[in-house]
């Protein structure tokens, strides 16, 4: 889709998808929401710029390649199970410790870490399957 009003808009509207998609993620555990959908609301957001502005624009906002950044996001996720382990509990539970940042107490949690990884696995695959999609469309 080539019209002069979508390929305008749609920077715009990628940004504040991605800004919702890490608003999503980072309120999932306590509400509804978290790292599948707001990785699933992201990706959605590189396709619509894909079908707007073409699959080399997205992967130059990208920066990396969709496949790394999902196997980044998988090696986060089982890194933040295996933290769990060093403290005598079974694999993938929960731990949470409290740091402070310019004197705010800040809680952190593996949980967030494992959320963080799932979204950026769902990012890089969905987004590596729509990009390859949209380029055997346009070849």
């Amino acid at each position: 889709m080539q019209t002069l009003i979508f390929r305008t808009v749609a920077p715009y509207l990628t940004s504040l998808m991605v800004l919702f998609s890490v608003f999503v993620l980072l309120r999932g555990h306590n509400e509804p929401g978290g790292g599948f959908i707001g990785g699933l609301i992201a990706a959605s957001a590189f396709a619509i710029y894909a079908i707007a502005c073409g699959v080399e624009p997205v992967r130059r906002a990208l920066y990396f390649h969709p496949l790394a950044i999902s196997g980044s996001g998988l090696m986060i996720s089982a890194l933040s199970g295996l933290i769990s382990l060093f403290f005598g509990v079974p694999f993938l539970t929960g731990q949470w410790t409290v740091i402070h940042v310019l004197g705010v107490p800040v809680d952190i949690s593996t949980v967030l870490f494992f959320d963080i990884g799932v979204y950026l696995v769902v990012v890089g695959s969905i987004t590596s399957i729509a990009l390859g999609l949209e380029e055997r469309e346009h070849d």
